[in-house]
């Protein structure tokens, strides 16, 4: 089992940064590939970023590649993933989850969700 608990969210305006976090508690979290997600109003789930279990393989969105940057630290338990450069158009619910068999962009196939958190990116 793993818990995962997202912090980090807020407002910002368009042009800035934020970092969001997501903590796993649980034995198996350095084993498992790490996925970010979010949900705009109205829009289905789409993928942001992955990462493997020991950090040496990301993936991007190609909406937020350049701009965004996951990784990981095994030893606290913790992924995050650095939101630079943002855009309105980044505005959404954003969600970490875990995936005990390897990577893959699609959120149906993962195991474990956080909470949720809320980005709001002001023009």
């Amino acid at each position: 089992q793993v818990q995962l608990v997202l912090s980090g969210g807020g407002l910002v305006q368009a042009g800035g940064s934020l970092r969001l976090s997501c903590a796993a508690a649980g034995d198996t979290f350095s084993r498992c590939a790490m996925g970010w997600f979010r949900q705009a109003p109205g829009k289905e789930r789409e993928f942001v970023a992955v990462i493997n279990w020991n950090g040496g393989f990301t993936r991007y969105a190609d909406s937020v590649k350049g701009r965004f940057t996951i990784s990981r630290d095994n030893a606290k338990n913790t992924v995050y993933l650095q939101m630079n450069s943002l855009k309105p158009e980044d505005t959404a619910v954003y969600y970490c989850a875990a995936r005990t068999t390897g990577w893959t962009y699609q959120a149906s196939s993962y195991d474990y969700w956080g909470q949720g958190t809320q980005v709001t990116v002001s023009s």
